[in-house]
């Protein structure tokens, strides 16, 4: 488990993260989403130990993690410019990572190169971005690390190939003791593979969630009542997050679960009520509103 409390950092002059504190629980897919200068880099360099916070304190484990050798073999970090050593071949990469990381894989590397079509003595220098990005995921795989940490690396990769990477994330976490965290600038790319997210803003946490549980917790119900006075009493009784009104058709985003909300509705006998469907996208938008943010001017 990630435990961080409190962090901060500070690069001259530029707060890079401000007081963040999340925690990251054991087998579960993090995704930390955020705009360029965010604190998403900032944050993973701290998480992986390559950073010390100036403030606070971030445990992995239960141990700190800056200046800790034996912790960070339990670490495997993909940059979004991951670096790679000059004339380096994948081979060269797989012998470097193998030298430290004492459960890497040698035979699945090589075989996973073979079915990604990527050549094992060509040279990374020659490859393109989305390349690069698919070999940072197999070495990070391969690696066997309990902890994989990814800043962009959906970013480059085709969406056929991003769906390869989220299926083979959760084969990970079905077999073996797997935490992945993935920081993006995009909340469509982790959708379907996150359980869990959170959104940084300014070097600050604006708001952390369960997926499943604002799924199931928020929803928009679009309905038709008799007249004005039914439709104000049903609106009022409801947890708003959100109302629009286009013509008789009222649009309500509420808080609560789908049956509670309904029911709640069919007390004013509406003409029509049904439940629509949100995407993770409609949900962040209508969360963030509340507390005075429009995500899409942060994410989109």
């Amino acid at each position: 488990m990630i435990v961080a409390d409190q962090v901060y950092k500070k690069f001259g002059e530029i707060e890079a993260l401000k007081d963040v504190s999340v925690t990251i629980k054991k087998g579960e897919v993090f995704g930390l989403i955020g705009t360029n200068g965010a604190g998403k880099s900032t944050f993973l360099r701290t998480a992986c130990g390559v950073l010390e916070p100036d403030k606070g304190t971030l445990l992995i484990d239960d141990m700190p993690i800056y200046e800790n050798p034996e912790m960070k073999k339990n670490i495997f970090y993909i940059s979004d410019d991951q670096f790679y050593l000059p004339n380096a071949t994948p081979v060269t990469m797989m012998r470097f990572y193998r030298d430290y990381y004492p459960e890497f894989d040698t035979e699945r590397f090589l075989n996973m190169l073979k079915k990604f079509g990527l050549s094992s003595k060509r040279k990374i220098q020659t490859f393109s971005k989305g390349m690069k990005k698919q070999l940072s995921v197999i070495l990070g795989i391969c690696a066997n690390t309990r902890y994989l940490f990814c800043d962009e690396t959906f970013d480059g990769l085709d969406p056929v190939m991003r769906q390869t990477v989220k299926s083979i994330f959760a084969g990970e976490l079905t077999n073996r003791d797997f935490t992945p965290v993935v920081a993006s600038h995009n909340l469509r790319e982790l959708e379907d593979i996150c359980d869990h997210v959170g959104l940084l803003h300014q070097g600050g946490v604006l708001m952390q969630r369960d997926l499943e549980e604002m799924k199931l917790n928020i929803h928009t119900v679009q309905c038709v009542f008799e007249n004005e006075e039914l439709e104000k009493a049903a609106i009022s009784s409801l947890n708003l997050v959100k109302a629009e009104k286009r013509g008789r058709l009222n649009l309500l985003t509420a808080r609560g679960k789908k049956e509670e909300i309904m029911n709640q509705i069919g007390t004013f006998s509406p003409v029509f009520a049904e439940i629509l469907p949100l995407s993770l996208e409609e949900i962040f938008i209508s969360e963030t509103e509340v507390v005075g943010y429009d995500i899409k001017k942060l994410i989109f």
